[in-house]
């Protein structure tokens, strides 16, 4: 096998390693690609390959993570990952493991890790490495990976997202939410959102937003049940789609570009956090953007004065 073969192979593995770490496939995609020119550059034969370039991979995000940090202080509104429709890395034997890492709730805890314990979970309680192979990657002994490990699993225990366990039931509560948020059920929203229920909308200070976090059923219920309907009577479209691993939608604007990407957080019944991406440079891997201001204004056009939110968005 040639070396480009066994990269490809391993490719899956090496994005899935890097968007946990990074929260965003574009910069997850540079990584892997950094990756491969160190790879193909190098003269080294390394026992196990798979080890070699999840090490390599795992300090170009740790480098990437640090430089960002600026960047994150500095964004504006709440900052959400990008979302990811497709984890390309697929292992039935840790199934479970997978899909809540990469859950939106589990990555924004994995925000509040350090770069290295961030990097010391994901490698051991994810992925499965061993402590010798995630020393070498991060380059600390075994035993401050061990110390590493168990700072990083007390804080994401402590704060871990409550989800609904059976997979069927998730969809059906998630079908039902979609179908009152198209025909702007207010009552039937609020039957289906918990009490304390959370909206985030990350739009980067680039679409309209009018609160970047609202919380209480009736406050979201009212605001989707302003916001959705409109797009939907001028030909947009609410697109059921797992995100992120969980239940979400894409809405699109009549001419069938994306608008957002929404997830779920569901439990006990009820849909506990809704999650919103806006800001299209973190849509741009999902399909062609709209631009969310002309779509607001054809909207707008079309609500009574009974519907309008008041005041300008920002």
């Amino acid at each position: 096998m040639s070396r480009a073969e066994e990269f490809e192979g391993l490719r899956p593995l090496l994005f899935s390693i890097a968007y946990r770490l990074l929260g965003s496939v574009g910069e997850a995609e540079d990584a892997v690609q950094e990756t491969w020119l160190r790879w193909d550059a190098s003269e080294t034969r390394p026992a196990s390959t798979r080890s070699f370039l999840a090490a390599v991979v795992t300090r170009i995000s740790i480098d990437v993570l640090r430089s960002a940090r600026v960047r994150r202080e500095e964004y504006v509104g709440p900052w959400l990952p990008e979302p990811l429709l497709d984890d390309p890395y697929q292992d039935p034997e840790r199934a479970a493991e997978l899909a809540e890492s990469v859950s939106m709730a589990s990555l924004l805890l994995l925000e509040r890790l350090s770069p290295l314990e961030r990097a010391v979970f994901v490698l051991r309680d994810v992925f499965a490495f061993d402590f010798v192979e995630i020393a070498s990657a991060v380059g600390r002994s075994q035993a401050a990976c061990h110390q590493l490990a168990v700072r990083a699993r007390r804080h994401m225990r402590e704060e871990r997202p409550r989800y609904e366990a059976d997979g069927a039931e998730r969809r059906r509560l998630a079908g039902r939410f979609l179908d009152a948020l198209r025909t702007g059920n207010v009552e039937g929203l609020r039957q289906l959102l918990a009490a304390d229920v959370r909206m985030a909308g990350d739009g980067g200070g680039r679409t309209p937003n009018w609160k970047p976090v609202l919380v209480g059923e009736a406050e979201v219920a009212r605001v989707l049940g302003l916001l959705v309907p409109p797009l939907v009577r001028i030909g947009g479209a609410v697109r059921p789609r797992e995100v992120n691993g969980q239940p979400g939608a894409i809405l699109l604007d009549p001419r069938g570009r994306v608008l957002n990407v929404m997830a779920l957080d569901l439990a006990d019944g009820r849909v506990r956090a809704i999650r919103s991406v806006s800001n299209p440079d973190k849509l741009r891997h999902v399909g062609p953007v709209a631009d969310a201001w002309a779509v607001f204004r054809e909207t707008d056009q079309g609500r009574s004065p009974a519907e309008r939110l008041g005041g300008a968005p920002g």
